[in-house]
């Protein structure tokens, strides 16, 4: 629920608290929030700044960076990393939670670089030699493995100082990363195994999945979404991508889907029930296919399919809170305890 100064002025026209209450309610809530993240052009102009330092210390370094070779690589990336850490620890104590928040992230960020750049440096690699860092979020490698493991080393001790929840976004980040990149770890060879690579996926993402609601709302902010978010690209995409002709895993993969639906509910969650409706609308779209591909019928069939979506969705709309009490209501006592808590 978001609640504005006019809803409790609102309030207090209809005499639900005095005008005085309204104000000093307001006061409270605001200076409650003040170190939240918000939309508006402040904390849009904090995460695009933040963004694109990431962006240009990752996504965007391309070949000319092999030059300055690994020695140089590590001392460029430590002094960025040092001067990000001070930084943010100074605007963090003087109670800049975002801006100090997102440095101290941006000081995360550059683990995988330095350790690349020791690796070069050392002609040390775990597996294999993955190659240019240019490639590190381009290609699947086992190279990749110790960078990884360095970066969420490092995010979790970030996170044990400063509780800030934007931390949790690389470390989950980089956790799909490794969902992917075990793959030539586990076979052992340089084949593209897409198959493997399905499966690995899938499981690793329902292991992040399970270890982020061990987590949930263990603490007043939300430290979960993004391990909920990679851990589902991850499940849903090695899922999704599986072959098979049975008709049966087809079913299952429906019924998964509707589970996921039913986990946004149990989960108070709204990411699970964007994936699980992507795979309940496939399925249906697949089944209509098979059906009535042959009939020209079938662009009627799927018209009328999206308008009847449109249609639930103005009844969930007008009803939607009672039909999540009852069906909160239906689950058993010691299902409710096992809910992470408002």
């Amino acid at each position: 629920m978001r609640i504005s100064r006019k809803d409790l002025e609102w309030a207090a026209s209809k005499n639900v608290i005095d005008d005085a209450q309204a104000a000093a309610l307001w006061r409270s809530l605001s200076e409650r929030t003040a170190d939240r993240s918000k939309f508006d052009l402040i904390h849009v102009a904090y995460y695009f700044g933040a963004l694109l330092v990431i962006g240009a210390m990752g996504w965007f370094m391309g070949t000319a960076w092999e030059d300055f070779g690994g020695a140089g690589i590590l001392a460029i990336s430590l002094s960025y990393a040092a001067a990000f850490s001070v930084a943010g620890a100074m605007a963090w104590r003087r109670v800049l939670r975002v801006p100090g928040g997102l440095l101290i992230t941006m000081a995360v960020c550059m683990t995988p670089l330095a350790v690349y750049g020791l690796q070069r440096w050392l002609d040390l690699w775990g597996f294999d030699d993955p190659g240019q860092y240019s490639d590190f979020h381009r290609w699947i490698r086992g190279g990749w493995f110790a960078m990884e493991m360095a970066t969420i080393a490092t995010g979790l001790i970030a996170l044990w100082f400063f509780r800030f929840p934007f931390l949790s976004a690389p470390v989950a980040f980089v956790l799909w990363y490794v969902a992917m990149d075990l793959t030539p770890i586990i076979s052992g060879a340089d084949g593209f195994d897409w198959a493997l690579r399905q499966l690995v996926s899938l499981w690793f993402g329902l292991a992040m999945i399970v270890g982020t609601y061990l987590i949930d709302r263990r603490t007043e902010r939300d430290f979960a979404f993004w391990g909920y978010l990679f851990g589902l690209i991850a499940f849903w995409g090695g899922l999704s991508l599986l072959k098979s002709d049975s008709e049966v895993s087809r079913f299952a993969y429906f019924l998964i889907n509707l589970a996921l639906i039913w986990m946004s509910v149990f989960l108070r969650r709204r990411v699970f029930i964007v994936f699980g409706a992507l795979g309940v609308l496939g399925y249906i779209v697949y089944l209509a296919q098979i059906i009535y591909m042959e009939s020209a019928l079938f662009p009627f069939i799927l018209t009328a399919f999206g308008l009847a979506i449109i249609y639930l969705g103005i009844l969930l709309k007008r009803h939607g809170a009672r039909i999540a009490q009852a069906a909160e209501s239906t689950l058993p006592a010691w299902m409710q305890r096992l809910r992470p808590g408002e």
